[in-house]
C-alpha cells in the first residue's frame, strides 16, 4: 500500500510537470509567432508607391531609351526588375478598367468596372466611374460628387490598410479624378485630383474628409499651376534630335485652339485662353510635374513613410494620355512629354531617397493602356487600318432587327461595342432574347471594320481560353455588360478624328504596357515570359505578407522578389 502510494506522488509529480513544461512551450511559441509576425511587419518598406503613366505603350521605354537620364526610367529599368512581356489581358482597355485591374488584381468580371462611361440597364442612363451623388466637392467649386463605390471588390491598398488593423496611410493623387480614386481604394485616408477650368486647386470628396488638410490649401495657394501656365513649352532638347518622332508639322497631329499647326514652341500664355484656362495643364508635360510637386507634398504633408506602419501612395500620371491623344504616338510633343516626364520621375527618385531612405521604400511602375499608331498614318503607309462609323451602325443595327422581328424598337443603347436589347419591347413582342441576340450577332458581322461578334448567353456557356474572345470575355461582366459584344478590325477606331490615336481593344498595340519594379525587397534584372496585368496586387501582397484582394485572379510573379 506504502509502495502504491509513493508511486502516484511520483506520477502525479511527472505529470505535473509535464503539463508545466507543455504550458511553457505553448507560451514560448505564442511568443515566437507574435514576435515573428512583428518582425515580419517590421521588415516591409515603410513606403510603397504605386505608378501608373497613363497611355504609355511598352515600346516607349525602348524607342526614347537614348534621351533619357540615368536617374529616372534607366534608373528602375537597370536598378530594378523589368518585366518586358506585361499585358492586358481583357477588353476594354479604358483608364478606369486599367487603374482598378492593377489594384484589385482582377478584370470587370470581378471588379464591376466595365469603362470609363457605361449604360446602366437598371438606371437607363450613361453613368460615370467615379460619381456619387452622395458626396460633395471639397477644396474647389464643383467636381467633387465622386467615390469608389462602383468597384465592387477590394484593392491591394484596402488590403495593406486591413492588415495593418487600418495603421497607415492610403493616398492616391492625379490629374484624373478615377485615376487617384479607384487605386486608392475604399478605405483610403484621401485621394486628391486636379480641377481645372478658372480653379486651378487639387481637390477631393467628401467621402475622404469635410475639410482639406492645410498643406493642400497652401499648395493650392503656391501659384504653381499659374506659373506654369506663363511659360512657354519648348523641347527640352534640340528639336533636330529628336529622330525617334515624325516631323514637327504632320498631318496626323491635332492642334489647340487658337494655334494654327502642331508645332513648337506653344505659347501657353495665349493658349489658355482659348483652352479654357487651367484645363490646359492637363494636356502639357506641366501637368506631369505638378502631379510630382503634389506628390511630394503629400508625402511631406502627411509623413509618409515615418511611421511604424507601411503607407501606400498611389500616383498617376495622366498627361501622357491627353498628349497621346491630340497629337499621336508618333509626335514630337509625345517624345518630349516622355522627355519630361523622366526628368520627373529622376526629381522624385532623388526626393524618396532622401526624405525615405533608398532602402526603405519600394516602387512599381506600369500604365493603364497603350495606345494605337494614327490610322491615318498607317494608311499612308498601306497599312490595314481605319474608322468605325458609329452612327452608321447603330442605324444598321435596327434594319436588322424591322426586317427579321419587323421592329426598330428592339435596341435601348448601343456603347463601348456593346449592344443592350430593350427587354420591355422583347416582352410585349414575345421574342426569345437570345434568338434575338445571335441574330443580330451574325448580321453585324457584315457590317465593314465589325471583326468578330459573340452574344452575352455564349459568354456564360462557353469558356474561351485564348484569343481576342478570351480577352472579351475576361472584360465581360454579366451584371452590368450588353447582350451582344462586337469587335472592330486591328488599328480600327470609333468615329474620331484623323489626327491624335485613342485605345480601347484588346490588340497588342493597346495591351502591351511597361512594368517595372525597384527598391526594398526586389530583385534586379529583366524577363521576357509573359505575365497579366492582373498579377500585379498578388505579387505587391506576397511583398507584403498580406492577403491578396478579395477578387484577385492574379498570380505572384516570383521573379521580381527577393
Amino acid at each position: 500500500m506504502k509502495k502504491l502510494l509513493i508511486l502516484s506522488l511520483v506520477s502525479f509529480t511527472l505529470i505535473q510537470c509535464i503539463a508545466i513544461k507543455a504550458e511553457s512551450n505553448t507560451s514560448s511559441t505564442t511568443e515566437i509567432t507574435t514576435k515573428t509576425q512583428l518582425e515580419i511587419y517590421e521588415k516591409n518598406p515603410k513606403l510603397i508607391v504605386g505608378i501608373v503613366v497613363d497611355q504609355m505603350r511598352y515600346d516607349y521605354l525602348v524607342k526614347f531609351y537614348n534621351k533619357y537620364s540615368e536617374g529616372g526610367f534607366k534608373r528602375l529599368m537597370n536598378n530594378g526588375y523589368n518585366l518586358k512581356n506585361v499585358h492586358y489581358n481583357y477588353i476594354p482597355t479604358y483608364t478606369a478598367v486599367g487603374h482598378t485591374s492593377i489594384y484589385t488584381g482582377t478584370t470587370p468580371v470581378n471588379h464591376g468596372i466595365i469603362s470609363n462611361n457605361w449604360y446602366d440597364k437598371y438606371l437607363k442612363k450613361s453613368i460615370y466611374c467615379v460619381d456619387d451623388d452622395n458626396y460633395r466637392t471639397v477644396g474647389a467649386i464643383s467636381g467633387g460628387n465622386k467615390s469608389p463605390h462602383r468597384m465592387l471588390t477590394t484593392t491591394i491598398t484596402d488590403q495593406l490598410k486591413l492588415a495593418q488593423n487600418m495603421n497607415g496611410k492610403t493616398i492616391g493623387v492625379a490629374i484624373k479624378d478615377r485615376s487617384s480614386i479607384l487605386p486608392a481604394g475604399h478605405t483610403a485616408d484621401a485621394a486628391y485630383w486636379f480641377e481645372g477650368g478658372n480653379e486651378g486647386k487639387f481637390m477631393t470628396s467628401t467621402f475622404y474628409m469635410d475639410k482639406i488638410p492645410n498643406w493642400v490649401t497652401n499648395f493650392n495657394n503656391s501659384g504653381k499651376a499659374n506659373s506654369y501656365l506663363n511659360d512657354t513649352w519648348d523641347t527640352y532638347y534640340d528639336i533636330d534630335t529628336y529622330t525617334e518622332t515624325l516631323p514637327d508639322n504632320n498631318e496626323f497631329e491635332g492642334t489647340f485652339k487658337g494655334k494654327e499647326t502642331p508645332t513648337f514652341p506653344y505659347n501657353l500664355k495665349e493658349l489658355r485662353k482659348l483652352n479654357d484656362n487651367y484645363s490646359l495643364i492637363k494636356a502639357i508635360p506641366a501637368g506631369n510635374t505638378i502631379t510630382t510637386d503634389f506628390a511630394e507634398a503629400t508625402i511631406l504633408g502627411e509623413n509618409l513613410g515615418k511611421g511604424e506602419f507601411t503607407d501606400f501612395l498611389a500616383i498617376s500620371y495622366s498627361s501622357t494620355d491627353y498628349v497621346g491623344h491630340q497629337f499621336g504616338v508618333n509626335a514630337k510633343e509625345l517624345e518630349d512629354t516622355y522627355i519630361r516626364l523622366d526628368k520627373d520621375l529622376e526629381r522624385f527618385l532623388n526626393f524618396l531617397d532622401t526624405e525615405i531612405g533608398k532602402d526603405n521604400y519600394t516602387i512599381f511602375l506600369t500604365a493603364d493602356h497603350a495606345a494605337v499608331q494614327v490610322p491615318a498614318y498607317l494608311n499612308s503607309l498601306k497599312i490595314p487600318g481605319g474608322y468605325f462609323e458609329t452612327t452608321k451602325f447603330k442605324k444598321f443595327v435596327n434594319e436588322i432587327t424591322l426586317e427579321y422581328f419587323n421592329s426598330d424598337e428592339l435596341v435601348e443603347n448601343i456603347s463601348n461595342y456593346q449592344v443592350f436589347l430593350n427587354k420591355q419591347k422583347l416582352k410585349e413582342l414575345k421574342l426569345d432574347t437570345k434568338i434575338v441576340s445571335q441574330k443580330i450577332a451574325d448580321e453585324i458581322l457584315n457590317f465593314d471594320n465589325v471583326y468578330k461578334t459573340v452574344t452575352a448567353h455564349t459568354l456564360q456557356t462557353t469558356s474561351f481560353t485564348s484569343g481576342i474572345l478570351k480577352t472579351l470575355q475576361n472584360g465581360y461582366n454579366q451584371k452590368f455588360s450588353g447582350d451582344i459584344l462586337y469587335v472592330p478590325n486591328p488599328s480600327t477606331i470609333p468615329n474620331y478624328s484623323k489626327t491624335g490615336t485613342t485605345h480601347g481593344s484588346g490588340y497588342a498595340y493597346d495591351t502591351h504596357v511597361p512594368l517595372l519594379f525597384y527598391g526594398a525587397k526586389i530583385s534586379k534584372g529583366s524577363s521576357n515570359n509573359y505575365y497579366p496585368i492582373v498579377d500585379i496586387a498578388p505579387t505587391l501582397a506576397s511583398l507584403l505578407n498580406i492577403s491578396e484582394p478579395n477578387g484577385s485572379t492574379g498570380n505572384v510573379i516570383l521573379e521580381v522578389l527577393k
